[in-house]
């Protein structure tokens, strides 16, 4: 019994050895976790070779096609192209609806007869003093100032306090410039002549003088004719070149139509898309509107078109 119970006890002691020597080689558990060990990059670690990138090569045909494009789109000729087109098709969106023969120009602010390439004004102290470089330099769309006629004279004494300086301006700006005389019936057409050529000279390069009648100043209508008769004899014989006569489309059929058709005509005819002028004459100039707008005058001005091209007015202009 001694020897059982002494092997029952020295197998306790050898269990709680066995079981004391399994926890002893367990670690206490802790709240933190263990940290990474860090390994140092030396001599013998090497990063991992990724894929080179391979380049990608444009055709030489694809390189060509790009260097043109950037070049035209760089070039001035390139956006006034486009900007031609755009003001084009611009025009084209504004004109839907419009009159195709009298189409409105909201800068000038009013409507112009279409078909037309050359346009003008006329001027007299009624417009105040003028800035002829911003007139030169305003255009709508196809329309600009192209000519000007200006008024110098009236009558037997009157002269226009702004004809000197208009006909000065005007002419440095490279507008076109023609002188015109407000004639008197009730008064002497040689004498107003006279006085006209001692006020405006031409030179080579401007519009024929001109000649505005449009009344009868309570004379017989041969008077007036008579008179005028000797006023444009008397400008042709000093400046070698007939005068342009100006009248409204009424006056003129009623009083001038059949006497002077082979002067140049210049008639005044306003809003109206076309110059219904009786058939077998013909007419040179057209004043169309008296409401126009323009830069550097601060008052409404006259409207007009000359019928035909840049060569046919070259044609007209004074030569010496």
């Amino acid at each position: 019994m001694f020897i059982g119970a002494e092997l029952k006890l020295s197998n306790r002691l050898s269990l709680k050895v066995v079981i004391f020597s399994t926890f002893a080689a367990v670690p206490p558990r802790s709240n933190t976790s263990p940290k990474k060990r860090s390994v140092k990059k030396g001599r013998g670690t090497s990063k991992p070779r990724g894929r080179r990138k391979q380049r990608t090569r444009w055709p030489l045909a694809l390189k060509l096609f790009i260097a043109a494009i950037v070049i035209i789109t760089l070039s001035p000729l390139y956006y006034g192209y486009v900007l031609k087109t755009f003001t084009s098709s611009w025009q084209w969106i504004k004109d839907i609806g419009e009159d195709p023969f009298y189409r409105s120009y909201s800068r000038f602010g009013i409507k112009i007869p279409k078909g037309y390439v050359i346009h003008g004004i006329d001027v007299s102290y009624a417009q105040g003093q003028i800035d002829w470089h911003k007139v030169r330099e305003m255009k709508d769309g196809d329309v600009e100032i192209t000519f000007a006629f200006i008024k110098a004279t009236e009558g037997l004494l009157t002269v226009d306090p702004y004809f000197k300086r208009n006909w000065r301006e005007a002419a440095k700006t490279g507008i076109i410039c023609g002188a015109y005389h407000y004639f008197r019936p009730k008064k002497s057409g040689t004498k107003q002549a006279r006085f006209f050529l001692q006020t405006a000279s031409v030179e080579q390069g401007d519009l024929p003088l001109v000649v505005d009648v449009e009344t009868l100043d309570g004379k017989d209508p041969a008077v007036m004719r008579k008179e005028l008769r000797a006023f444009v004899e008397h400008i042709q014989a000093k400046t070698k070149v007939k005068p342009v006569i100006y009248s409204g489309l009424s006056f003129y059929h009623d009083y001038l139509q059949g006497y002077f058709d082979d002067h140049i005509l210049w008639i005044a005819h306003y809003h109206r898309e076309e110059l219904r002028i009786r058939k077998g004459h013909t007419w040179h100039f057209w004043q169309h509107s008296d409401r126009g707008k323009v830069s550097g005058i601060n008052h409404a001005v006259d409207f007009n078109v000359f019928n035909g091209d840049s060569s046919s007015l070259k044609k007209l202009l004074i030569r010496k």
